[in-house]
Protein backbone atom coordinates (compact mmCIF):
# COMPACT_ATOMS: atom_id res chain seq x y z
CA UNK A 1 0.00 0.00 0.00
CA UNK A 2 1.08 3.56 -0.71
CA UNK A 3 0.32 6.55 1.48
CA UNK A 4 -0.05 9.95 -0.15
CA UNK A 5 -0.13 13.39 1.46
CA UNK A 6 -1.02 16.48 -0.55
CA UNK A 7 -0.24 20.10 0.21
CA UNK A 8 -0.27 23.47 -1.49
CA UNK A 9 -3.94 24.20 -2.01
CA UNK A 10 -5.52 27.51 -1.17
CA UNK A 11 -7.44 30.52 -2.38
CA UNK A 12 -6.20 32.40 -5.42
CA UNK A 13 -7.61 34.97 -7.81
CA UNK A 14 -8.35 34.09 -11.42
CA UNK A 15 -5.19 34.28 -13.47
CA UNK A 16 -3.01 33.34 -10.51
CA UNK A 17 -0.86 30.30 -9.85
CA UNK A 18 -0.54 27.55 -7.28
CA UNK A 19 1.75 24.55 -6.93
CA UNK A 20 0.47 21.36 -5.37
CA UNK A 21 2.78 18.75 -3.88
CA UNK A 22 2.18 15.12 -3.00
CA UNK A 23 4.62 13.01 -1.01
CA UNK A 24 4.45 9.23 -1.24
CA UNK A 25 5.48 6.70 1.38
CA UNK A 26 5.02 3.00 1.98
CA UNK A 27 5.34 0.46 -0.82
CA UNK A 28 6.62 2.97 -3.36
CA UNK A 29 8.46 0.28 -5.32
CA UNK A 30 5.06 -0.79 -6.60
CA UNK A 31 4.32 2.65 -8.05
CA UNK A 32 4.23 2.86 -11.85
CA UNK A 33 2.59 6.26 -12.08
CA UNK A 34 1.52 9.21 -9.95
CA UNK A 35 -1.08 11.77 -10.80
CA UNK A 36 -3.65 14.35 -9.88
CA UNK A 37 -7.43 14.16 -9.99
CA UNK A 38 -10.00 16.75 -8.97
CA UNK A 39 -13.60 16.81 -7.88
CA UNK A 40 -15.76 19.90 -8.00
CA UNK A 41 -19.03 20.15 -6.03
CA UNK A 42 -21.76 18.12 -7.71
CA UNK A 43 -19.38 16.64 -10.27
CA UNK A 44 -17.54 13.38 -10.70
CA UNK A 45 -13.88 13.10 -9.94
CA UNK A 46 -11.80 13.59 -13.07
CA UNK A 47 -8.22 13.09 -14.12
CA UNK A 48 -6.18 16.29 -14.27
CA UNK A 49 -2.77 14.89 -15.17
CA UNK A 50 -0.57 11.90 -14.48
CA UNK A 51 2.99 10.80 -15.12
CA UNK A 52 4.48 7.34 -15.43
CA UNK A 53 7.90 6.33 -14.13
CA UNK A 54 9.38 6.80 -17.60
CA UNK A 55 8.03 10.32 -17.85
CA UNK A 56 5.01 9.75 -20.06
CA UNK A 57 2.27 12.25 -19.24
CA UNK A 58 -1.44 12.62 -19.79
CA UNK A 59 -3.34 15.88 -19.33
CA UNK A 60 -7.02 16.70 -19.34
CA UNK A 61 -7.86 18.91 -22.31
CA UNK A 62 -9.19 21.59 -19.98
CA UNK A 63 -5.79 22.10 -18.30
CA UNK A 64 -3.36 21.41 -21.14
CA UNK A 65 -1.02 24.35 -21.60
CA UNK A 66 -1.82 25.78 -18.16
CA UNK A 67 -0.89 22.96 -15.77
CA UNK A 68 2.35 21.01 -15.61
CA UNK A 69 2.96 17.78 -13.74
CA UNK A 70 6.45 16.85 -12.60
CA UNK A 71 8.11 14.36 -10.28
CA UNK A 72 11.12 14.29 -8.02
CA UNK A 73 11.78 10.59 -7.54
CA UNK A 74 14.47 11.18 -4.94
CA UNK A 75 11.94 13.06 -2.82
CA UNK A 76 9.12 10.63 -3.73
CA UNK A 77 7.08 13.66 -4.67
CA UNK A 78 4.83 14.66 -7.53
CA UNK A 79 3.99 18.28 -8.24
CA UNK A 80 1.24 20.06 -10.13
CA UNK A 81 2.10 23.57 -11.23
CA UNK A 82 -1.13 25.38 -12.03
CA UNK A 83 -0.96 28.65 -13.94
CA UNK A 84 -3.62 30.92 -15.41
CA UNK A 85 -6.14 29.51 -12.98
CA UNK A 86 -9.82 29.89 -13.73
CA UNK A 87 -12.87 29.76 -11.43
CA UNK A 88 -13.82 26.45 -13.04
CA UNK A 89 -10.59 24.96 -11.68
CA UNK A 90 -12.09 25.21 -8.20
CA UNK A 91 -12.18 21.70 -6.74
CA UNK A 92 -10.66 19.35 -4.24
CA UNK A 93 -7.46 18.02 -5.79
CA UNK A 94 -6.43 14.47 -5.01
CA UNK A 95 -3.12 12.74 -5.50
CA UNK A 96 -3.21 9.15 -6.79
CA UNK A 97 -0.59 6.48 -7.33
CA UNK A 98 -0.47 2.80 -8.23
CA UNK A 99 1.11 0.22 -10.45
CA UNK A 100 0.93 0.97 -14.16
CA UNK A 101 -1.74 -1.71 -14.65
CA UNK A 102 -4.05 0.39 -12.46
CA UNK A 103 -3.49 3.64 -14.31
CA UNK A 104 -7.17 4.01 -15.20
CA UNK A 105 -8.40 3.09 -11.73
CA UNK A 106 -5.79 3.88 -9.07
CA UNK A 107 -6.30 2.36 -5.67
CA UNK A 108 -4.15 4.67 -3.55
CA UNK A 109 -5.42 8.16 -2.82
CA UNK A 110 -4.52 11.12 -0.69
CA UNK A 111 -7.10 12.98 1.37
CA UNK A 112 -7.19 15.92 -1.02
CA UNK A 113 -6.40 19.61 -0.90
CA UNK A 114 -8.87 22.38 -1.66
CA UNK A 115 -8.18 24.79 -4.49
CA UNK A 116 -10.49 27.78 -4.77
CA UNK A 117 -10.19 30.27 -7.61
CA UNK A 118 -12.11 33.51 -7.21
CA UNK A 119 -13.29 35.57 -10.15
Amino acid sequence: QVQLVESGGGLVQAGGSLRLSCVASGNIFSVGFMGWYRQAPGKQRELVADMTNDGSTVYAASVRGRFTISRDNAKKTVYLQMNSLKPEDTAVYYCAADGYFWRNAPRNWGRGTQVTVSS
